[in-house]
């Protein structure tokens, strides 16, 4: 079995990140698109490309069938998701599978267990791995919720069973709250996946976020790529990611990858995923046991931060995807892959902090990346592109890696200083506080850290901001004023006065 042409069922910087893969590999890609997107850089990097719907996303990239179809017709005879969109969409794999296409992921099945956080709870407490005390009861009503709340305690999570990206997920540290939680939770549950089923989880009150990336062939192969820090998160979306984590001892880092492994076997694991923990109370301690591990969840697909790991071990994710996709064997075994230095990302958002983080739209009138030794920019736009409120605000990753952390921190923030967006307002100042403030440069950090500092920093920003018009109106102003000043004339005048500004011209 192998890939001629591969249909790519997704947009953005991850599609043209698959498409670079692909070109590598001597394989044709047919990039999908909807119609606002018909121009955009993935679809000029592609072989091929097809408009499969308008704007909206659940009539375009969320189409089973509108995907299927642009497969058939273009004669494709595998797909890669992507992330986001149907990546973790059992019946999108299901239906590749029945159409004869090569599904670049896990089986439909394992998908699904998977996907629901309650059949995978209960996968992993079968095969061992450890997770935080949870209940998913039987009575779904606000009643049985509240029950399972008591018997739990506070602080705690209520969840959304199909959630993903922090949707239907709410907070209760008091029980008072719990009735307005359950309420927002379910309903952004029902409209976000179409089932509101909930459980309530303990909530570990400082936690890590640390994840393990996986690697599985369908010949019994399983390997990890080590594990990734991602606990600068705002509303439980990370925002900053790195590899190794900082101040993680051998013997925690071990708990975590065997875990991740067995987790992944246990599951009937295939192609690439992601093993989702909280870390508490790791410290700098030699005594491994005294750490709290918890299974979190498991993504059934490539990750945004990849490039981290690949940064650290030198492999190629995509690559390796496609290899297993299509029937090999794992290109390496676990004791080929090591880390080397330290990597960084930074995700570039179009939004506004200090407006709740608020998604912004419109046309790039400049975009120019960061460039240098160390640094990679993935990317979906360039100037002129539209950022469309119909799609994710995400614009770039800036990955940076180094021989140190240290020095991965500060090519990052380097990178960004220079990374130039004009047209719609960015993430960029807010990152490059985050990446400067102490407790980030020491590497002690929990998912609730941006949570906690995020007003000191948005103060900060703001400080930033003001100095740069205040310099700005300065140099327009001088702009303004230099006319006068190249002509010697000692008149005095405003400066949008045109007899001073316009030297010795005269309309007589």
């Amino acid at each position: 079995m192998s890939i001629g042409r591969l249909l790519v069922a997704n947009r953005g910087e991850i599609a043209l990140r698959i498409i670079r893969a692909c070109r590598e590999l001597g394989i044709e890609t047919v990039a999908v698109c909807s119609a606002i997107d018909a121009e955009t850089p993935h679809t000029r990097a592609a072989t091929q490309s097809v408009t499969i719907g308008p704007p909206h996303p659940r009539d375009s990239y969320l189409s089973i069938g509108a995907v299927i179809d642009a497969a058939r017709t273009t004669g494709a005879d595998a797909v890669h998701p992507g992330y986001g969109f149907l990546s973790e969409s059992p019946e999108m794999a299901a239906a590749c599978v029945d159409a004869g296409l090569i599904w670049v992921g896990p089986p439909a099945d394992v998908i699904g267990r998977l996907g629901s956080k309650i059949e995978a709870r209960r996968l992993m407490q079968a095969a061992g791995v450890p997770v935080v005390a949870g209940e998913t009861p039987a009575d779904q009503t606000d009643v049985g919720l509240t029950e399972a709340a008591r018997r739990l305690g506070y602080p705690l999570l209520v969840k959304a069973s199909a959630g993903a990206g922090g949707r239907g997920m709410r907070v209760v540290r008091e029980p008072d709250r719990l009735h307005e939680a359950l309420g927002e939770a379910r309903r952004e549950a029902e409209g976000a996946f179409g089932d509101g089923t909930l459980y309530v989880e303990r909530l570990l009150t400082r936690p890590r976020h640390i994840e393990v990336q996986i690697v599985a062939d369908h010949h019994g192969h399983v390997v990890h790529l080590f594990e990734r820090e991602c606990s600068i998160q705002r509303r439980h979306q990370k925002v900053i990611e790195e590899s190794p984590a900082p101040h993680l001892t051998a013997g925690v880092r071990q708990r975590l990858t065997t875990a991740a492994v067995r987790a992944a076997q246990a599951a009937g694991y295939r192609n690439a995923g992601t093993v989702e923990f909280l870390v508490e109370g790791t410290g700098d301690s030699d005594d491994a046991a005294a750490a709290t591990i918890a299974f979190l969840e498991m993504n059934t697909r490539l990750q945004v931060e990849h490039p981290v790991t690949e940064a650290v071990t030198g492999r190629d994710l995509v690559h390796a995807q496609l290899a297993v996709a299509a029937g090999a064997t794992l290109p390496w075994s676990q004791d080929q892959i090591s880390v080397r230095g330290h990597a960084i990302e930074c995700r570039v958002y179009a939004e506004h902090p200090a407006d709740h983080f608020l998604p912004d739209s419109g046309m790039l009138l400049r975009y120019q990346e960061p460039v240098g030794p160390g640094i990679r920019v993935d990317t979906g736009v360039v100037t002129g592109s539209l950022v469309s409120s119909h799609y994710d605000a995400l614009l770039a990753k800036v990955i940076t890696h180094a021989d140190t952390r240290a020095t991965a921190l500060a090519r990052a923030g380097a990178a960004l200083a220079r990374f130039v967006v004009l047209g719609v307002r960015t993430n960029i100042e807010l990152i490059g506080r985050v990446l400067r403030h102490p407790r980030v440069v020491d590497g002690r950090v929990d998912t609730a850290f941006l949570e906690t500092e995020l007003d000191g920093l948005l103060a900060q920003t703001e400080d930033d901001d003001r100095r740069a018009l205040a310099v700005a109106a300065a140099l327009a102003l001088h702009d303004r004023l230099e006319p006068v000043a190249a002509t010697g004339s000692t008149t005095t005048g405003r400066a949008d006065d045109p007899w001073t500004t316009l030297g010795g011209w005269r309309l007589s």
